[in-house]
């Protein structure tokens, strides 16, 4: 009996959420091509003048994912959607969306973006082979939030990509499983 009661009550609270992330990812897909790769470009350059690493490791990278406009919200259940661009030497080379789903303890809305520089001529063939990547599985992937990523060495970590997450607005609380996928898309 006590455990129907707390899925009871817990089927609002998701019911909440998946409206809210429903009306935001909406949003968030409405740019068009020339939108995101301007966004794209506004937000990376937002980066580099926030993060001297990030300039840095740009000039290594043989492409650049770059996701200027993240949301993310939840109520237990959450998730996080995007669309961003794959650059090469500053051109534009393909479209793609990040998903994220998560559970556990938490709560919040927020927005963010992220840049994921791929230093390797490997990590980059991967993305364009594969059917969805997911950070975390391959290739391997420093991920940094603002403030840690500026306590990054890039002479003692050599993963294949280097990730930021930096622009970081509302609140999000709590503790969670998370993943991330990203996947080409048209535009």
């Amino acid at each position: 009996m006590k455990t129907l009661r707390r899925i009871l009550l817990a089927l609002p609270l998701a019911a909440i959420a998946a409206c809210c992330l429903g009306a935001l990812s909406a949003s968030a897909n409405a740019a068009t091509a020339e939108e995101l790769t301007r966004d794209s470009n506004e937000a990376l350059q937002k980066l580099y003048r926030a993060n001297p690493n990030a300039t840095e490791i740009s000039k290594r990278a043989k492409a650049i994912l770059v996701f200027p406009n993240i949301i993310k919200g939840g109520l237990i259940f959450g998730g996080a959607y995007g669309e961003g661009v794959l650059m090469k030497d500053s051109t534009v080379v393909n479209y793609y969306n990040s998903v994220s789903g998560s559970w556990g303890l938490q709560a919040g809305l927020q927005t963010y973006s992220y840049a994921v520089f791929l230093v390797t001529d490997d990590a980059v063939q991967y993305l364009q082979k594969s059917h969805g990547w997911e950070l975390g599985v391959d290739p391997n992937v420093v991920m940094a939030k603002e403030g840690v990523g500026k306590n990054l060495s890039t002479s003692t970590l050599r993963p294949s990509a280097y990730g930021f997450i930096f622009d970081q607005q509302g609140m999000m609380a709590g503790l969670s499983l998370e993943g991330t996928k990203i996947t080409e898309i048209k535009r």
